[in-house]
């Protein structure tokens, strides 16, 4: 990983971004589904659910905007496309399905946003970037899961909007450690800024 730390650094990956003035929290897909690895869970996402509870809780004291996402497709399939295809087992991601429920820990509050998306990123077909700029947000800072799906995705959606990004590392989670290790590795590289938990409070 030295090998490869040192090529993207001669070719002038890595900058930091930095936190703006007016962070907001985007919680991807923490759902009942991806704690039970008989479904999509596995690996660290309990781990990760764990301390997005303290980010949460940073959060609401600080008057931060947050957000919170979930797959949801029609009872009948019908607005399935590539996403779904590509992986059939989404379809069971219902409104109702308990499968596609917010943790109990991570229940959003009055005026937090839930948004409901068939897609990767929290970003596509939704209006997650019209009611982040509407708080003039300038900071998103990604908690959830998985690390190398629907955060990546989110991250560099969020990056392409021209939000500064921050993956909170011991809030995203994946299934597997391997494809979340390289995921964090080449997000911040590319797209966004990495940070502790704990980096994020000795900031603010």
């Amino acid at each position: 990983m030295s090998d490869d730390l040192d090529i993207y650094q001669r070719q002038g990956f890595g900058k930091k971004l930095g936190l703006g003035v007016a962070p907001a929290v985007v919680v991807v897909d923490f759902v009942k589904g991806f704690t039970d690895p008989a479904h999509f869970g596995g690996g660290n996402i309990d781990a990760a659910i764990e301390k997005t509870v303290e980010l949460l809780a940073l959060a609401r004291a600080r008057g931060w905007p947050v957000a919170h996402t979930r797959v949801v497709y029609a009872d009948d399939g019908s607005d399935a496309g590539a996403f779904a295809t590509k992986m059939p087992p989404l379809l069971n991601l219902t409104e109702t399905s308990p499968l596609s429920q917010i943790v109990p820990e991570l229940t959003p509050e009055k005026g937090e946003l839930v948004v409901r998306k068939r897609n990767a990123s929290a970003f596509f077909g939704t209006d997650l970037a019209g009611w982040l700029a509407f708080r003039r947000v300038d900071t998103v800072l990604v908690a959830g899961c998985t690390t190398s799906g629907c955060v990546r995705a989110t991250v560099v959606d969020s990056c392409s909007h021209s939000f500064r990004t921050v993956v909170m590392t011991d809030c995203v989670g994946d299934r597997a450690l391997g494809p979340h290790e390289a995921n964090l590795f080449d997000m911040g590289q590319k797209y966004a800024d990495l940070m502790t938990l704990e980096e994020l409070r000795g900031l603010n």
